[in-house]
């Protein structure tokens, strides 16, 4: 049994040769699948991170746990990721159905409330990531988007205002007014 404050060497040892053993499993894995494994490009994805560092936690800090069935739920989920990632470039059914799509949450100055409440996100915090972005006033906002990913970028200028085109590609919740100003 150990002590609540201080443990025993070996379980120390143990949990240094897990640390290095398990990195050493995510750095191999890394290495195969590409840096996509830790982006945030998804909610999926970010989803995929969380499970990564739970098994990561649980391997190291659980004298119970092994490092073949830690590498082993690590190589699954970073497989099932990549399986995940492959349908969703290839079926527009299976990308439809299974990924979000970004919202379009400030339009010119504009909040677009229909699509806070659509993602059901506050307009205190669409007002607290303007300050974030230092915009000084709403007129200044081109767009504001809430990514895939759960974050908002804001796309803003204090100077002339610079047709936006493509990069409105893929969001939703644009109203019917401004389409045709921003999409070709």
């Amino acid at each position: 049994m150990e002590n609540w404050i201080l443990p025993s060497f070996w379980i120390l040892v143990k949990m240094l040769i897990s640390i290095v053993a398990i990195f050493g499993v995510i750095i191999v894995i890394t290495r195969i699948s590409g840096l996509r494994t830790f982006a945030k490009m998804s909610s999926f994805d970010f989803a995929s991170t969380i499970a990564i560092g739970s098994i990561l936690a649980a391997v190291v800090m659980n004298d119970g746990q092994s490092i073949l069935k830690g590498s082993v739920a690590l190589s699954g989920i970073v497989i099932f990721q990549s399986l995940f990632t492959l349908m969703t470039r290839k079926s527009a059914t299976f990308k439809k159905y299974f990924s979000n799509k970004p919202m379009l949450l400030m339009i010119d100055g504009v909040i677009l409330h229909e699509n806070l409440i659509k993602t059901n996100v506050g307009e205190d915090a669409l007002i607290a990531k303007l300050r974030n972005a230092n915009v000084i006033n709403f007129s200044e906002v081109l767009a504001v988007v809430l990514e895939t990913t759960g974050d908002m970028s804001v796309l803003h200028t204090a100077e002339d205002k610079i047709l936006m085109g493509k990069i409105l590609q893929g969001v939703e919740g644009l109203p019917t007014k401004t389409k045709n100003k921003y999409q070709r």
